[in-house]
């Protein structure tokens, strides 16, 4: 007598089917949208390799993070753009800077309804479009100090927890940032205030559309401080230093290229795992879909549910708004 047969199509007969067996799903409240807000505009401003993503003014803004509270969205994360920069990102941490009048207007507007994170990163704020302060080595190059960029991201997170902000999201790859920001948090009174620690940001040919969101100065790149693409055990040691630092959260980015680190991280982390959908990939999803490439539906479901499978609890997508109108 043969034995049974097994026919594993049998679970996947009808979508109700598909959907009761399902083993990953997306949940609005799993999602973070990136939003930025600009200095000196009286309207949105459409960002051109962006298409629907626009720099909010204040007012505009608020509306977005009250759409997000309606919509069950997890969080809003700030980015500011600001009218003047300078060598140190001065408006970084000046009470009057955009993103921290940005922060309190949004946190006055929803309160604990939303979680409300800021970047901490100098790249918005410098003339020289980096993560930190440049100083000059002896043979003439010029390259970011560590140390001393250090001290500002302590006078930002000040800033940013004054503010309002619940989540400050260190994302420059300081050797230390961690340690450092959450020490100065701590000393300071701001014992609850979390930290989301970029552990392993890749440098990326997809961040391009992100640097006109954010009008970026930078000329160059950024590959002698953030990720090689290359490696992956060396973003799990980063990934570990940042976790024995303090981080409340870690957070891997860009996601899709990066799904094994998302998962290798998942597997080693006892905080919750951020994944960053980044600007690039959304817009590849929505370049394609405008030209009737593919299903613009379909494929971004589809690319949060990747990122949801490897491991990612959160998800920082442009997309939050859209998708969970479909959840």
């Amino acid at each position: 007598m043969s034995g049974p047969v097994v026919r594993p199509r049998r679970l996947r007969g009808s979508l109700p089917l598909r959907r009761l067996v399902a083993q990953t799903r997306l949940h609005p409240a799993d999602l973070v949208l990136p939003v930025f807000v600009r200095e000196g505009i009286s309207a949105p401003v459409e960002i051109s390799s962006m298409p629907g993503v626009v720099q909010h003014t204040l007012d505009s803004l608020i509306e977005e993070a009250r759409a997000c509270v309606e919509a069950g969205i997890g969080g809003i994360m700030l980015f500011g753009v600001p009218e003047t920069k300078d060598a140190r990102g001065s408006g970084a941490d000046d009470p009057q800077g955009i993103l921290n009048i940005a922060t309190r207007a949004v946190v006055d507007a929803v309160g604990d309804r939303l979680v409300v994170m800021t970047d901490l990163c100098l790249d918005e704020f410098t003339d020289h479009g980096h993560c930190g302060v440049l100083t000059t080595t002896p043979d003439g190059r010029s390259v970011v100090d560590n140390d001393a960029t250090l001290e500002r991201y302590a006078d930002m997170a000040l800033a940013q927890a004054a503010a309002g902000s619940h989540v400050l999201g260190l994302s420059g790859m300081m050797d230390g940032q961690v340690a450092h920001v959450r020490a100065a948090l701590d000393e300071a009174g701001y014992t609850d205030t979390l930290v989301l620690a970029y552990a392993a940001k890749y440098t990326s040919a997809l961040y391009g559309p992100f640097r006109e969101a954010v009008q970026s100065s930078l000329s160059g790149d950024r590959a002698t401080y953030q990720q090689d693409p290359a490696n992956a055990t060396e973003a799990l040691r980063e990934i570990e230093l940042d976790l024995a630092e303090g981080a409340d959260f870690i957070m891997v980015k860009p996601a899709q290229p990066h799904l094994d680190v998302i998962a290798a991280a998942a597997d080693i982390s006892p905080v919750p795992v951020a994944a960053y959908q980044i600007s690039g990939e959304y817009s590849q999803i929505v370049a394609a879909s405008e030209r009737g490439w593919i299903d613009r539906d379909a494929a971004v479901m589809e690319s949060l549910l990747h990122i949801r499978r490897a491991g990612a609890q959160i998800v920082l997508t442009y997309f939050a708004l859209e998708i969970a109108g479909r959840l």
